[in-house]
């Protein structure tokens, strides 16, 4: 498979995802229905659907990290990262377990785009390719947002 690479950061960020859930008890499904986009990724590729694999592996990842910084988690990720450089006690495991996922995330957009550039560039299969991966990803994200909006409330309550 050549796509060895994309499947294995889509795995780590699906896990990332899981393990949130474990984490962040409150927002258990939340995460859960964050770790499908990479499953699907995954699945895509299995089934030589490199396009839409491709267009999701950088436009999922890129609104993720748009999602996390507007909301401020981006900038506790970054601070639980520092600390960790600089050797000393990480004090929030969730921040730094988004900054990991932030750093796998941008990776993932990195090698999407290599392969997207290196099979399909010029093809013209790119603007409907990123429209239709737009449309999903705008869906999916929507979802978890409205999701995540709903889910405040129950989750301080119980929190």
């Amino acid at each position: 498979m050549a796509h060895r690479a994309i499947v294995t950061l889509a795995t780590a960020l699906m896990l990332c995802f899981l393990v949130l859930s474990q984490m962040d008890q409150g927002f258990f499904l939340l995460h859960l229905y964050q770790s499908l986009i990479w499953l699907a990724i995954i699945l895509m590729l299995f089934y030589f659907e490199d396009r839409y694999a491709y267009m999701l592996g950088m436009l999922a990842p890129a609104v993720w990290l748009l999602i996390t910084y507007a909301t401020g988690l981006l900038g506790g990720a970054a601070r639980q990262m520092a600390r960790l450089m600089h050797a000393q006690r990480v004090n929030n495991q969730i921040s730094l377990l988004a900054g990991i996922t932030a750093l796998l995330a941008v990776a993932m957009i990195v090698l999407c785009a290599i392969r997207w550039r290196r099979e399909y560039a010029g093809t013209g299969k790119g603007a409907s390719t990123f429209l239709v991966s737009l449309g999903i990803v705008i869906a999916y994200y929507a979802i978890l947002v409205v999701w995540f909006w709903h889910s405040i409330p129950q989750a301080v309550a119980t929190g």
